[in-house]
């Protein structure tokens, strides 16, 4: 099996505690899964809604395939995902409790076929990402501090 990512949410991971993850496919038209390959996908503002016992996701933006007619694909329009009923079932009871989410982590192509990985997340509070900065930057000047004592002797 053969994964490239193409498009990362690093945000994701800095505003949310993210619980469980799920890998969720796409209902694509031709001229998306082209600009997919091309790695012309933004990530940022996406969000998972559920509707109507079914899985949405809006505001990813796919760019328009360069080659394509005038007729191609908006670039931000609602993608239908596909899982199975039991697991949007669970998704979507969970996303009713407070506080729960759904946010796209990355998206990637496996054996030629978009999937997305889809992550039920919690929302971070701002002391918990002041934590998350200050042990980084404690982590990285620990790590500095070994190098330069370990370094090698002459």
């Amino acid at each position: 099996m053969a994964i490239k990512t193409i498009a990362t949410n690093r945000k994701a991971r800095h505003n949310y505690h993210i619980m469980d993850s799920v890998e969720a496919g796409l209902v694509l038209t031709g001229s998306e899964i082209k600009s997919i390959r091309a790695g012309r996908v933004s990530l940022g503002d996406a969000y998972v809604r559920p509707e109507n016992r079914e899985l949405w996701l809006l505001n990813a933006h796919i760019a328009r395939y360069q080659a394509s007619s005038y007729l191609g694909h908006e670039p931000t329009r609602p993608r239908k995902l596909l899982l199975h009923r039991r697991e949007i079932a669970s998704l979507t009871s969970t996303v009713a409790e407070k506080g729960f989410t759904l946010v796209p982590l990355r998206l990637y192509i496996k054996d030629s076929i978009a999937k997305l990985e889809v992550a039920l997340a919690r929302g971070k509070k701002l002391y918990d990402k002041r934590e998350a900065i200050m042990r980084r930057e404690t982590d990285r000047a620990l790590e500095r501090a070994v190098k330069t004592k370990v370094g090698p002797r002459r």
